[in-house]
């Protein structure tokens, strides 16, 4: 999860919401991703998505089946989506995402029977995870405020 964070601080630093992902296969990290959504100006560009496209890649292979995911916020329903799609068996995630979150805050799509079962843990450096995105906002409508 250190790992995914460093990919957050990445986001942070070009003013996007600072989540960051990685995905190990082997005991290697073969992927990370950071959210750029601003930069690219495309809203599928979240850390889990940059991730599994980078992933695949690397394993030449739609399937990621003998991988994890480290994800420092709880994945949106997209998110959650290409994980199942992907065959993702394990995730791991920091801060719970009390507005968009799939796994417990919102709804447990995790839970929904499909072929695919993915097996995802909640709470992992938590108080790190949530400090980043709540400094972030809180620095943005920091900004917001000097701007007016």
């Amino acid at each position: 999860m250190k790992k995914a964070m460093e990919e957050a601080k990445k986001a942070y630093s070009i003013g996007e919401v600072p989540i960051g992902c990685v995905i190990v296969y082997k005991d290697k990290i073969i992927a990370r991703g950071y959210n750029k959504r601003e930069s690219s100006q495309l809203s599928l560009a979240h850390a889990e998505v940059i991730a599994i496209k980078k992933a695949c890649k690397k394993l030449n292979s739609w399937r990621l089946e003998d991988t994890k995911m480290y994800i420092t916020l709880e994945p949106c329903v997209m998110c959650a989506g290409a994980i199942i799609q992907s065959r993702i068996p394990y995730v791991y995630y920091g801060a719970r995402d009390y507005r968009f979150g799939t796994h417990v805050s919102k709804i447990n799509l995790f839970d929904v029977k499909f072929n695919h079962e993915v097996k995802v843990e909640g709470g992992i450096l938590e108080e790190e995870c949530s400090k980043i995105i709540t400094e972030f906002f809180k620095e943005l409508r920091e900004n917001d405020r000097l701007k007016s």
